[in-house]
């Protein structure tokens, strides 16, 4: 009986030891969902605490207020009429430079002055009447001789006078007082040249054919800081 009782106790703890590590192995399984379950998941909400910690440290841009507004105001104004004085400050040095030429000239005419016949003359002014006969394009190519400048500089002026105004003898800047083919700043400028000034495509383009070979020497020289700076 003894032998009996000890076979079915050896019997049971048998089973329970197999049920023991079946339990176990299947806990410990590389493909149990019982064992990975919980640390997918606390993965995937180590994610997602990385994800909120990014965003709190990249806030979105604080819209500007209205004492801030008012300042961009007051930035941008002052650096529009810094523009704007730079701007005259070189048409008035321009300017004091045409005056010491013209006065120079006028000497050297006066000391170079000759009589010439009556033909002479007349060849002389049909010439200059043609020069200043067409649209305001067609005379300002017929006055780049008098500067020394090829007909090659014209594509420059072109472009220059086209930006300026678009070749519109009555092109007014609302921003500031540029006016004419030229932009002269400000228009009154262009008096020294004409009374008509304001109505008379020669006149404007006289000026400012002259500005351009005083502050830059030629057309082409005037378009390219025309690129760069905004302004001629």
């Amino acid at each position: 009986m003894k032998a009996k009782r000890s076979l079915a106790v050896l019997a049971v703890v048998g089973i329970v030891v197999v049920s023991i590590v079946a339990s176990i192995d299947l806990f410990t399984s590389p493909g149990s969902s019982a064992a990975s379950d919980p640390v997918s998941g606390r993965a995937e909400l180590a994610v997602l605490n990385s994800e909120k910690a990014r965003e709190a440290k990249s806030p979105s841009p604080k819209p500007l207020s209205a004492a801030e507004q008012a300042a961009e105001v007051v930035r941008l104004r002052n650096q529009i009429e810094a523009v704007e004085a730079e701007r005259k400050q070189a048409q008035d040095q321009a300017w004091l430079l045409r005056k010491a030429k013209n006065a120079a000239l006028a000497r050297y005419q006066a000391l170079q002055k000759t009589n010439e016949d009556s033909r002479q003359e007349r060849a002389s002014r049909d010439a200059a009447r043609k020069e200043l006969e067409g649209t305001p394009k067609e005379i300002a190519l017929n006055l780049l001789d008098n500067h020394g400048w090829s007909e090659d500089q014209f594509s420059c002026l072109d472009k220059l006078w086209t930006k300026e105004s678009r070749w519109k003898v009555t092109a007014d800047n609302p921003g500031s007082s540029a006016y004419g083919i030229p932009q002269a700043l400000p228009g009154n400028r262009m008096a020294a040249y004409g009374s008509d000034w304001r109505t008379n495509p020669v006149t404007q383009i006289k000026w400012g054919l002259d500005y351009i070979e005083d502050r830059h020497g030629s057309p082409c020289g005037a378009w390219s800081h025309s690129k760069a700076k905004g302004w001629y």
